[in-house]
């Protein structure tokens, strides 16, 4: 089903509140402002959730070439998220291939992620109850 933007509202405000409490678990936190960027273990990583249902991350053009990696968390049937680990330049690569349909303000400016690249190629960094 694609997202009005009331739906892509509460997309946002789902994962920032949801990376505020990985980057809580991992012991970090966030940057600051509306971005889900962190350091952790000396890293720039950026932490992208999704419910358990969700097939795909989305990730801008623009941060994903000032990151080392990038962390997707998510959501187990169980309510926990795997956070896994897939190296910044590897997601940009992806991403070229597989930009968001939106046609909104993200048009042309976030690539897509999908659950099944990190979970076949990802690092698993930690499993996590929020």
């Amino acid at each position: 089903m694609p997202q009005d933007r009331e739906s892509g509202a509460e997309a946002s405000r789902y994962g920032h509140e949801c990376a505020e409490r990985i980057a809580a678990a991992l012991g970090t936190r966030l940057l600051g402002g509306a971005s889900n960027e962190c350091l952790l273990s000396g890293e720039r990583v950026v932490i992208k959730c999704a419910h358990n249902a969700t097939p795909e991350v989305g990730v801008s053009y623009r941060m994903v070439n000032t990151l080392d990696a990038v962390l997707g968390a998510f959501e187990d049937a169980n309510g926990s998220y795997r956070v896994l680990r897939l190296p910044a330049q590897r997601c940009a690569d992806l991403m070229a291939a597989d930009p968001t349909a939106s046609h909104g303000p993200s048009a042309g400016k976030v690539g897509m992620v999908r659950r099944a690249v990190f979970e076949q190629e990802g690092t698993l960094v930690a499993v996590v109850r929020i």
